[in-house]
């Protein structure tokens, strides 16, 4: 796939984050990424992902985050430790109340950044299919231009199961005060920050 969806919104999130920030915590890091986005911001970095073969490949890339094999749904995290907590289409894979757990893990005044997948389909969503075929083409042009090699193995894929409606009501009842924003490509934006 030459265009990713949710690299496509790492500017957005690297708006959203703490002015002085210099903790995060990166779950479902995949390859790395938006870890390494964090890491060159300055941020000391704990990356987890579940898939080996993901930690794996993020080991190889390198470039500055702590790359460990952990399911955030289960795994210890450490209370108050981080400035930034970041999930990008990986909240789907565990059950939604995991975000009390990254909640948790927020030193004060840390942002939580969940950029998640929802199920079904919205008006808004129409805009997306022909601005996806765009981008995919431009991706595509542009890695044959530049001769790029294979890409990295991709990620185990699942689709979300909750609605943007749910999503919304079960963040407005574990996370009082957070926000939802619907996104351009099957994407929503959740903020919170602790207080």
């Amino acid at each position: 796939m030459p265009f990713d969806h949710n690299d496509h919104y790492h500017r957005l999130l690297l708006r959203k984050l703490p002015r002085h920030g210099r903790t995060a915590l990166d779950v479902g890091c995949g390859t790395g990424r938006f870890a390494r986005r964090l890491a060159a911001r300055g941020y000391e970095v704990d990356a987890v992902d579940p898939s080996a073969k993901m930690i794996a490949a993020a080991e190889r890339i390198g470039g500055g985050p702590r790359f460990r094999r952990a399911d955030a749904a289960s795994a210890t995290l450490p209370r108050a430790r981080y400035d930034v907590v970041s999930c990008l289409a990986s909240l789907h894979h565990m059950p939604f109340r995991t975000v009390t757990r990254f909640r948790d893990a927020l030193a004060p005044g840390g942002v939580l950044l969940v950029l998640g997948c929802y199920a079904g389909h919205t008006w808004w969503d129409l805009a997306a299919v022909p601005a996806n075929a765009v981008a995919r083409a431009g991706a595509a042009g542009g890695d044959r231009l530049r001769r790029s090699g294979p890409p990295v193995a991709g990620a185990p894929v699942r689709a979300p199961e909750m609605s943007l409606t749910a999503v919304r009501a079960e963040a407005a009842r574990l996370l009082p005060g957070a926000r939802v924003r619907q996104l351009l490509y099957w994407r929503y934006l959740l903020t919170y920050t602790v207080t």
